[in-house]
């Protein structure tokens, strides 16, 4: 035999294999509804779930550590899965320590809210119409619904003469890759249908999904105004991988054919006292952003980013973004190095690139070097300004600024003053940088938007922020007596 006749054999064998999987179907428990699932099972949804949830907790920022919450919020969790039509599943649901409003789940039964979207919910009701949005995905067996669609797509783009061991395991990647990737809108609108079944079941208002779709809106056009990208509100929320209309929350609840309860209390004062304390924004073991400063009590540092810059908080990396395309990308090298910084320039971190004008520099008493190049980039032609500094023995921290070159000399100063703004910090300055947490406030006759809000810390757009935080759609709806979410330092 050949080995072109043997590799087509193998090939043909083997998609023979795949392409059986892809006649395994199943029924869904939440709809009824016939679903390919790539022979996929139960028990192995389950196993994605457990290999990947310790894998979330690192991505995320970890779980957040308030017990008497993560309690509070399980409770109303399993209060909607108990009405669910797959109750042989345990769910597990983890606050994540993260200050983006998001929220997602896992295969097998793994829920996941941020406390940034605990802070923007206004009650009970509203954090249910969240969790039994993500429980509808569980129980619909959206993620195996998307396994068995990844694996028709690699077989059928391989095709049956020419699939070999490469296309056989990027099938079998794809278990895990499905996990966190976008749903159809015919599956959001699926789990959003499901989820309005189990919170008019489980006794809460039934348009709480919508209600709190009102606040994301609200807080993502806030966060684009501020970002200085007004009309781009999808790119601050959870918008992007949760597309969502109220009209469609509408008719998801015509289509769940429940009897309406949005009389159902909404248990605000219950909600109020499990989320007061809660950070809000950064948390300082991640580092802190302070307009325009970044801060990291932890590591010891801080510094400074030209003024119109918006600073960006990443798991990695600090990211600045500014006017004219121009960008600023801070890290920490990866690896240890005790060498000289002009060396680590040209040998390391720039090796690769053709650096110029490469010079020592002394930034608050720590050895520095920069150098410049210009690069084409998938964004077009950039000229790039590179710092490194050493903070300690095996400590190297890097500046990457880009600019395109039309912008570059209106940058230079400002760039310099920047990297130059770059310090160590004493214990006692680490010790003062304390995170903003919400608290609870009762109205006072007399009391405005604006007043309360001046007594806020350093907030962008502080009077805006506290109506957005407590669903106001005017300050004329501010009433004494009434108890709202504040941010306190």
């Amino acid at each position: 035999m050949t080995p072109s006749l043997f590799k087509l054999l193998r090939g043909v064998l083997l998609a023979v294999s795949l392409g059986s999987a892809l006649t395994a179907c199943a029924t869904a428990p939440g709809t009824g509804r016939t679903i390919f699932t790539g022979g996929l099972t139960e028990e192995q949804e389950s196993e994605m779930g457990r290999q990947q949830h310790p894998q979330i907790l690192k991505q995320f920022g970890g779980a957040y550590d308030d017990p008497a919450l993560a309690r509070y919020v399980t409770s109303v969790g399993e209060r909607l899965a108990a009405t669910s039509e797959r109750k042989d599943i345990h769910y597990t649901f983890t606050v994540i320590d993260s200050p983006i409003v998001n929220a997602f789940a896992l295969p097998g039964g793994y829920v996941y809210v941020t406390r940034g979207l605990l802070a923007l919910a206004r009650n009970e009701a509203e954090l249910a119409g969240v969790l039994a949005h993500e429980i509808g995905h569980i129980t619909a067996r959206h993620a195996a619904e998307r396994y068995g669609q990844n694996l028709a797509t690699t077989i059928a783009s391989a095709g049956l003469g020419i699939l070999g061991g490469s296309a056989a395991a990027s099938a079998g990647q794809s278990l895990g890759a499905v996990a966190l990737s976008s749903y159809s809108r015919d599956q959001e609108f699926e789990s959003d249908t499901l989820g309005v079944r189990y919170l008019s079941r489980a006794g809460y208002k039934t348009s709480a999904m919508a209600d709190f779709l009102g606040q994301l809106l609200a807080n993502s056009r806030l966060d684009a105004e501020i970002a200085g990208q007004p009309g781009a509100a999808d790119q601050f929320s959870l918008l992007q991988t949760h597309p969502k209309t109220a009209d469609r929350v509408e008719r998801a609840v015509e289509a769940a054919q429940v009897q309406a309860n949005n009389e159902s209390d909404v248990r605000q004062a219950v909600y109020q006292r499990h989320i007061d304390g809660i950070v809000y924004g950064d948390n300082p073991s991640q580092g802190v952003i302070k307009r325009r400063r970044f801060l990291h009590p932890d590591l010891r540092f801080a510094f400074e980013v030209p003024e119109g810059f918006e600073l960006i908080n990443a798991p990695q990396l600090v990211i600045g973004r500014g006017p004219g395309d121009a960008v600023i990308l801070f890290s920490r090298a990866p690896e240890p190095y005790s060498g000289s910084m002009t060396r680590y320039l040209t040998d390391v971190w720039g090796k690769k690139a053709t650096l110029r004008d490469v010079e020592s520099l002394e930034i608050d008493g720590m050895k520095a070097a920069t150098a410049s190049t210009r690069a084409d980039t998938d964004v077009g032609l950039r000229d790039i300004r590179v710092i490194a500094i050493r903070y300690d023995e095996n400590t190297v921290y890097r500046f990457l600024y880009a600019t395109p070159p039309n912008q570059t000399a209106r940058y230079n100063e400002a760039f310099r003053r920047s990297s130059y703004s770059f310090e160590k910090l004493s214990a006692a300055e680490a010790a003062e940088i304390t995170p903003l947490r919400i608290g609870l406030h009762k109205v006072q006759p007399g009391e405005t938007v604006e007043t309360i809000a001046a007594g806020m810390p350093l907030v962008d757009r502080g009077a805006e922020r506290l109506m957005v935080l407590n669903g106001l759609d005017s300050p004329a709806e501010l009433k004494p007596g009434m108890t709202i979410k504040v941010i306190t330092g």
